[in-house]
């Protein structure tokens, strides 16, 4: 490998790499604005029941039931109506993930992919791999040399031992 080649390979590697970083970061805006609004949402909720908490309470409400008041009061988990617990329908195909989960995520695949690539790039080219490679090949090369010699020996045997006998049957 060429000297401008290894410099075509690393700038291809470093383009990748901003790539990839401009694409996480498009990612992590989209995440963001997402989570803001979300948190927006929660702040409006959050403001309705304060100010439904600190209305004043009617007499008929205050007698209602003090027993659902007390039991629902240590509910703070879920708003679904059904209990915790294995449902008896079958569960979800596939669900939603987090923006922040699913930038995470990439973000961690595309590391480690990015850092074993140049891990055996950088192993590769390494002078132990290009000696070994070079000595491997000079072997190749001399083992076919050898092998051809040895079939022109064996050719020419079988073409003299021929033409020995083409030329004891004419005589």
């Amino acid at each position: 490998m060429t000297t401008e080649q290894v410099w075509v390979v690393a700038t291809g590697a470093l383009a990748l790499v901003a790539l990839l970083a401009l694409l996480v970061a498009v990612l992590a805006s989209r995440s963001a604005r997402r989570d803001r609004a979300a948190v927006d949402e929660l702040a409006g909720r959050v403001a309705r029941l304060e100010s439904q908490a600190t209305s004043p309470r009617t007499a008929a409400t205050e007698t209602a039931a003090p027993e659902t008041e007390t039991a629902s009061s240590y509910v703070i988990t879920g708003l679904e109506e059904a209990p915790p617990g294995p449902s008896a329908g079958p569960a979800p195909a596939a669900q939603r993930i987090d923006g922040r989960l699913f930038t995470d995520i990439v973000a961690r695949e595309t590391v480690v992919r990015a850092a074993s690539w140049t891990h055996g790039v950088r192993r590769a080219l390494a002078p132990e791999s290009r000696n070994r490679i070079r000595f491997q090949v000079r072997q190749q090369a001399k083992q076919a040399r050898r092998d051809r010699r040895t079939e022109v020996r064996e050719a020419l045997r079988e073409y003299r031992a021929r033409h020995a006998a083409d030329e004891g049957d004419a005589a």
